[in-house]
């Protein structure tokens, strides 16, 4: 019996069509980073395992991929090292799949630093594997389109991040909203309820609050060592509503102990005065329940969700001081921001805001009615394609039907019918297959109207 083919769960398969919408996004999330002045970048699918593990927290460290040692792996595996996961997959596993873009581009800042001009700002539209459980909108392979620029504190930078997003999705058509948070004030929030050590477990826990409620955050602080106390202070802080200015406010008032906490807030206050002066249109507030987990993380943090689907975070990122200090250039700071290319398309599927013609792939399929046909067409399909015109001719004489079939299933939108008459009068018949509405054009006049409709 034949084996039944299929692909690992929390992996897709992307045919012709779906593969026209994810260009369209990438092609124009790309016009945008270009636009700021970055530059593009790509790093290998594989990297040392041990300048991935670690990175990303141990519930980060879970999810690595890692590509086992060619040959008997496990030949030199000592007793002790099963103790320790870390160093047992150091042992049989020297690589892993990528987890995030950030840490392969930190390396590659540091491994390249003396050919680099810094700030350096560069996107990066590639692959990530995370071992992660698939389910709606939570995929094991998916794509990230980054964008960061490293060796610059100012909040010039986080500005045009959130600059960046505003364009993109306004391109989009989808309205968002960008919750914006800093690490600092989470640090702050620990250091004045006496467990400045716990803020990771703080902070991944708060960052559930979206899918798990307010409650089982609670019950996972009481968890994590955190007593009434600090949860009754913390819980306002994750309630607190009003404009960005009020939240600030009462922010000081709460956080006034705390000078960490009150440079998260300086920061706060300084980038959005500048997102108020820049003009953003989409919807931008402070989100103080805003965590995100990884650990890398120093001070601006961002979410951007959708408004009108439902879906987890289409985007996020923040600033993150030292993480080049791992691999050996210390004090280089950067911010970042991430776009998830599989939930946007997801978002545009399903508000229906792909634009026709960046889904449509072949304009026009000229027939196929016999060799004296094909040879009076050739020339009129090579001069249609040098003017931008995609065209397609149907490769076998065949019945007419079968090659109308042919062009509605694929979404063809016109068919081009060339017999003995449209030879002897040197014009061709274009058929709109929407409105069966048919006209005789020269050969002259085809791509003008082509380009009109």
């Amino acid at each position: 019996m034949a084996q039944k083919p299929s692909i690992p769960k929390g992996t897709r398969d992307f045919g012709p069509a779906e593969m026209a919408g994810r260009n369209y996004i990438f092609d124009t999330i790309r016009s945008v980073f270009k636009k700021y002045g970055f530059n593009p970048l790509e790093t290998p699918a594989m990297e040392n395992l041990s300048t991935l593990l670690g990175k990303y927290g141990d519930e980060g460290d879970k999810l690595l991929f890692k590509v086992l040692n060619s040959g008997d792996a496990f030949a030199k595996v000592e007793p002790e090292m099963l103790q320790n996961s870390n160093s047992l997959s150091l042992k049989v596993c020297e690589k892993g799949l990528r987890y995030d873009l950030t840490v392969p581009f930190a390396r590659f800042v540091v491994q390249h630093q003396n050919e680099l001009t810094f700030p350096f700002k560069r996107y990066q539209i590639q692959p990530v594997w995370r071992a992660d459980r698939p389910q709606k909108g939570r995929y094991r392979e998916f794509y990230q389109c980054d964008v960061d620029v490293i060796g610059s504190k100012s909040l010039i930078n986080e500005l045009e991040l959130v600059q960046i997003v505003d364009e993109v999705f306004a391109k989009f058509g989808v309205n968002v909203c960008i919750k914006i948070n800093n690490r600092k004030v989470l640090s702050g929030l620990s250091e004045i309820i006496g467990h400045p050590d716990k803020l990771v477990d703080i902070t991944v826990a708060i960052d559930k609050i979206d899918k798990i409620g307010l409650d089982a955050v609670k019950a996972e602080l009481r968890e994590r060592g955190i007593d009434e106390q600090g949860i009754n202070t913390i819980e306002p802080v994750l309630l607190l509503q009003g404009t960005s200015a009020e939240k600030i406010s009462k922010m000081k008032e709460i956080l006034a102990s705390s000078e960490t906490g009150m440079k998260g807030i300086a920061e706060l206050e300084e980038l959005f005065g500048l997102i108020e002066t820049a003009g953003i249109r989409q919807e931008v507030e402070i989100d103080l329940s805003l965590a995100r987990g990884l650990n890398y993380y120093t001070g601006a943090i961002f979410e951007v969700k959708a408004k009108d689907f439902a879906i987890g975070s289409i985007c996020g990122g923040g600033r993150y001081d030292d993480l080049t200090g791992i691999f050996g250039l210390p004090n280089m700071s950067g911010v970042g921001i991430s776009f998830g290319a599989d939930r946007i398309y997801d978002v545009l599927q399903g508000l229906e805001k792909f634009p026709k013609d960046a889904i449509e792939s072949t304009k026009i399929l000229f027939s196929n009615m016999g060799d004296a046909e094909v040879k009076y067409s050739l020339p009129v399909i090579a001069k249609l394609r040098a003017e931008g015109i995609n065209c397609e001719i149907y490769p076998d004489n065949t019945k007419l039907k079968k090659q109308f079939d042919y062009a509605t299933k694929k979404g063809i939108p016109y068919f081009a019918i060339v017999g003995e008459e449209e030879i002897s009068e040197g014009a061709v018949n274009v058929k709109n297959l929407e409105t069966g509405e048919q006209t005789k054009l020269e050969i002259a006049a085809i791509a003008g109207f082509l380009k009109e409709n």
